[in-house]
């Protein structure tokens, strides 16, 4: 994915809109690219100095460029959290003509059998919660309104050549701890009281057990990108 949006760029000045702890940043540092991020976040932004990242404090609406452009914007699972038509156009403002915008998300897909175990988990220990509540996630039809959203914020804009989605697959093995630790990052868990957030992994965990101790999920990097237009 780096590669390809570097190789459709006409540089390699990057904004990471939404930088984080830097792990969408890292992999464009590591291909020569001088990396600036934006994050609202203080405690975010403090993670990623510590790591040798540039960050400033704003959200990206309201950031102020100070007359600074770059040839490529990214967002790396940020993108639903900046308004669509103002984010474009504020990324439109800061882009070099021929730069490109390139916000993405991973998609998560469960083995079926994985997938059907936990939600049996979930709906014993909180039959309330929606996340794996009807088995696999959607792939990446599921994640249609956010790529649908962005794109239509990209083109109301009129500053930017026609969207393209890109796709990426890959996969990821999890050991059991490691599973463990990643489930209360996902969204909506850490509003789950501790003890029966306990309660849910021990169930997971139990799972994970009885598949051999490990977990294969697999991911689709869904990139929703475009370019920039001449001057103005």
């Amino acid at each position: 994915m780096v590669a390809r949006i570097l190789a459709a760029s006409p540089g390699g000045d990057v904004l990471d809109v939404g930088i984080g702890t830097g792990i969408s940043a890292r992999p464009f540092e590591q291909a020569g690219c001088h990396v600036l991020g934006i994050d609202p976040d203080v405690r975010m932004a403090e993670y990623a100095r510590r790591n040798g990242l540039e960050v400033e404090i704003a959200t990206f609406e309201a950031w102020d460029p100070a007359g600074r452009t770059v040839d490529v914007v990214i967002a790396g699972q940020a993108w639903h959290w900046v308004d669509p038509l103002l984010g474009a156009a504020k990324a439109a403002e800061v882009l070099r003509p021929g730069g490109r915008l390139a916000v993405f998300w991973n998609v998560m897909s469960f083995p079926p059998d994985f997938a059907e175990a936990c939600s049996a988990v979930y709906r014993r220990v909180l039959p309330e919660f929606p996340f794996l509540a009807n088995g696999s996630p959607g792939g990446t039809a599921s994640y249609a309104p956010l790529s649908d959203k962005a794109a239509e914020g990209i083109r109301q804009t009129g500053m930017f050549g026609e969207t393209e989605q890109w796709e990426f697959e890959w996969d990821r093995s999890y050991t059991r701890d490691e599973w463990l630790d990643t489930v209360p990052t996902f969204g909506g868990h850490s509003q789950v009281p501790p003890a029966t957030l306990d309660e849910l992994l021990t169930g997971i965990g139990k799972v994970i057990d009885a598949a051999g101790a490990s977990v294969t999920v697999g991911y689709t990097t869904v990139v929703v990108t475009a370019t920039r237009l001449g001057p103005g």
